[in-house]
């Protein structure tokens, strides 16, 4: 899925004249907080010691544009945001009164096409810009560590590990700002929402996943 993405990217690129070619490279990192509103977060909310706002972390990515149309960009991007964290039970303890632990962890790989309205010219030293686009959510959700067999009338505690993943389609909206430094070399900034819900299996079965959320991001505009 991945190479057929970007080849589809370099198909539509080398598909453009080449008058209409000039665009840019970004590299690009920051935070992101995911919507994590699904059954599947839900359920992980109250059996475990974990909120909703614990699943912010870090995300990065890059990205390749092209001018197609005076004003207007058509980019394609890959992004990636992973989180870990570490949990224990609410309600149930070890006979000894120690806690339970485990480690969720989830893991978003967004690989998806922009297309973005610049209205200023080339040789604008400040260059705000708005977009709105469609994605391929790859994820992943693992649990792992020690579980109560709620299965078992005296309910066991077991060492055991658990996962699911998948591919979620979605869309984003954006907006942000260039500040360039030179003719070539600018600073960027955006602010990025994602929308993308994926049915789940594996471990995981009737549950629902919301790979969508919030995104902050600086990084490095490259023009040419």
């Amino acid at each position: 899925m991945r190479r057929a993405a970007a080849v589809l990217a370099l198909g539509v690129v080398t598909a453009f004249p080449a008058s209409a070619r000039a665009g840019g490279f970004d590299i690009r990192f920051g935070g992101f907080q995911p919507h994590v509103n699904s059954n599947l977060f839900d359920d992980d909310a109250e059996l475990y010691t974990i909120q909703k706002r614990n699943w912010r972390g870090f995300t990065g990515g890059a990205e390749f544009s092209s001018r197609i149309a005076r004003n207007v960009e058509i980019g394609f991007h890959l992004d990636g945001y992973g989180r870990e964290r570490d949990t224990s039970y609410r309600e149930f303890v070890r006979e000894d009164g120690s806690e339970i632990r485990q480690t969720l962890k989830l893991t978003i790989v967004p690989v998806g096409v922009t297309v973005r309205l610049v209205p200023t010219s080339r040789n604008a030293r400040i260059a705000p810009f708005i977009g709105a686009g469609a994605d391929a959510f790859f994820w992943k959700y693992e649990e792992f560590g020690d579980f109560v067999d709620f299965f078992d009338p005296e309910l066991r505690i077991e060492a055991d590990s658990f996962q699911s993943d998948g591919v979620a389609t979605g869309f984003h909206v954006a907006g942000g700002l260039r500040l360039f430094l030179s003719d070539d070399v600018g600073l960027t900034g955006e602010v990025r929402y994602t929308v993308a819900k994926g049915n789940m299996a594996d471990d995981f079965p009737n549950n629902r996943i919301d790979v969508g959320g919030f995104g902050v991001t600086v990084g490095m505009h490259l023009r040419f």
